[in-house]
């Protein structure tokens, strides 16, 4: 009899610390929900940083892969790259003035936007200039008979094709300036140098970023990933000149990855605070994990036509 009673209170005692141990559990799950609900929790940060990662890297890839397809393929198709990539991101600039409370003339523009790589490819910059001209004309002209359409419609108008397609015919002058493998090359180690300064500039800056390049403008950006990005453009020209591509010497080409490396960053910083302007994190949606085209170009168009000057002036094109 006495075992039969040792038996039911072991089991009473045995239920009634399971019971505990279930209370326990749910009071610690009740208070986890608010962070849970938040996905701010350690392993829903580490799953969310790792399919963010993913995305970026998967877009990105499909990306370059497309972009340095059509740069080996020859000039023609590097233009037509430009002409696809400079409208849409022309497309994306208008659509952040009119998020602005801007009216833009948007066939002018996007017009101007597909003629100006054309133009480059056709006659150089003689012919970026006669485009520029009539495109200047057309805008002027309708500014006049339009009276509803202010100067500040006209600036962004403008603006708009010049700052990205106009740039952008500078990877095209670069690439018809040598219809071989050599000017495939350099015109792939011009876009490698700013896509690597992006990129170790945005993996350094993520892990070890403690001060902050221009916290008002973009936080994320770090000195930290300023001056690794920076490092990476320079290593990236002078093994184009230890490559024997365009003769370059080691000299000129470090100068060279300097001056992109940091325009590069101006350009990226010149986005941002356009869109911080108008309050949009992104300028559109076209790639998964980077926003819009002009997101991931923003470097490129500023850092493109600093090294066509400089390769020009270099002695080089």
């Amino acid at each position: 009899m006495a075992s039969q009673k040792d038996t039911d209170g072991a089991g009473k005692r045995a239920s009634v610390g399971l019971d505990r141990q279930v209370d326990k559990l749910e009071a610690h799950r009740a208070a986890k929900e608010g962070q849970r609900a938040a996905g701010a929790l350690k392993g829903q940060r580490a799953r969310g940083m790792t399919e963010k990662l993913l995305t970026r890297t998967t877009s990105g890839a499909i990306y370059a892969l497309l972009t340095i397809a059509c740069l080996f393929i020859g000039p023609f198709t590097t233009t037509l790259l430009i002409v696809c990539m400079a409208w849409l991101c022309c497309s994306e600039f208008f659509r952040i003035a009119r998020m602005g409370g801007r009216m833009p003339n948007e066939i002018f523009g996007l017009t101007a936007a597909i003629l100006f790589p054309l133009a480059a490819y056709a006659r150089g910059v003689s012919g970026l200039a006669v485009i520029l001209l009539f495109f200047l004309v057309a805008i002027a002209a309708w500014y006049v008979a339009t009276p509803r359409a202010n100067i500040a419609d006209v600036a962004v108008t403008t603006f708009g094709p010049i700052y990205t397609s106009f740039a952008f015919s500078a990877i095209v002058l670069i690439r018809v300036s040598d219809a071989s493998l050599h000017g495939a090359l350099l015109t792939f180690g011009v876009m490698l140098s700013l896509w690597a300064n992006d990129a170790v500039a945005y993996l350094i800056g993520s892990r070890i970023g403690a001060h902050k390049l221009a916290p008002r403008i973009s936080p994320n950006k770090s000195w930290e990933g300023f001056w690794a990005g920076l490092a990476v453009s320079v290593a990236v020209w002078v093994l184009l000149a230890l490559g024997g591509v365009a003769g370059m010497s080691v000299g000129l080409a470090a100068a060279i990855g300097l001056v992109v490396g940091v325009v590069g960053v101006v350009g990226d910083l010149f986005e941002s605070r356009i869109k911080r302007g108008v309050g949009v994190k992104d300028s559109g949606n076209l790639m998964p994990g980077h926003g819009g085209l002009l997101d991931r170009s923003d470097s490129l168009l500023f850092g493109s036509i600093a090294a066509y000057i400089l390769l020009l002036f270099g002695g080089i094109l």
